[in-house]
């Protein structure tokens, strides 16, 4: 299998996965580096898997169904162009060849989904739209943060060796927000070196892994002292886990 993010917008990527032959896209925006991408390598456009219902993840789906024929999966809660087979938390669908466990990650948008299989070519490997960025989390446009917490927890108990694919490449800005909560955190340090060493090469920070991320995430790290503190001194009102969470991405929304 190939995995390719194709950047499209500011900072979108569409994720698209092929075989050599048969490909499936993630969250298409827009169709035409999508469809460049399939001229290009010679490939057959399977499935169009959606997370949620943003135009910035959607506004292709309809043009590659009509060039392609491609099956279009989306989740069940949320308007997504139609005709698409609706999915929710636990069920399970199989495009490309690969078994696909949807998982409910509400908070971003209300019926926000995302796509775990267990192994491709070794690794598992995890599309989750706007929920989970490298080194941040999606902002709760529709949910609350007892749910994006939740959600994130969900996401963090997967294998470490999860690849991690987001729709954005907002690393480097995330980056410098988690130094700014946890400044002493060292593989945070590190990491920060070598996806700055990328983008300077004009290379995608992304994927990354869970494990990483636990490492180096302040959103998946909330509950850890050091952030605690720090979002404590910002915010001396957030007493419990749900309210420390809050204020960790209320001081993300306005950090500068």
């Amino acid at each position: 299998m190939n995995l390719i993010a194709l950047p499209a917008f500011e900072d979108n990527y569409l994720w698209l996965l092929h075989d050599g032959a048969r490909a499936l896209v993630v969250d298409p925006g827009d169709a035409q580096p999508v469809q460049a991408a399939l001229d290009r390598l010679g490939l057959q456009l399977q499935g169009i898997l959606v997370t949620h219902h943003h135009g910035d993840h959607t506004g292709g789906v309809a043009a590659l169904r009509a060039a392609t024929g491609a099956s279009v999966y989306g989740p069940a809660r949320e308007r997504i162009p139609e005709p698409f087979e609706p999915l929710r938390g636990g069920q399970g669908v199989t495009v490309l060849g690969v078994d696909w466990q949807v998982i409910d990650v509400p908070s971003h948008t209300a019926g926000h989904i995302a796509y775990f299989a267990a192994d491709v070519d070794g690794a598992p490997l995890l599309f989750c739209g706007d929920t989970l960025f490298s080194g941040g989390c999606g902002r709760l446009f529709e949910g609350t943060p007892a749910q994006m917490l939740a959600s994130l927890d969900t996401l963090a108990a997967l294998p470490a060796a999860t690849r991690v694919c987001c729709a954005h490449e907002y690393t480097l800005a995330n980056l410098r927000f988690a130094i700014a909560v946890e400044p002493g955190n060292r593989a945070l340090a590190d990491y920060t070196r070598r996806c700055e060493q990328r983008r300077a090469q004009g290379l995608p920070t992304l994927p990354s892994d869970i494990g990483t991320e636990r490492a180096i995430n302040p959103f998946l790290r909330s509950r850890q002292p050091a952030v605690v503190q720090a979002v404590r001194a910002h915010t001396p009102s957030a007493h419990d886990e749900v309210a420390v969470f809050a204020a960790l991405r209320e001081w993300k929304n306005t950090f500068r």
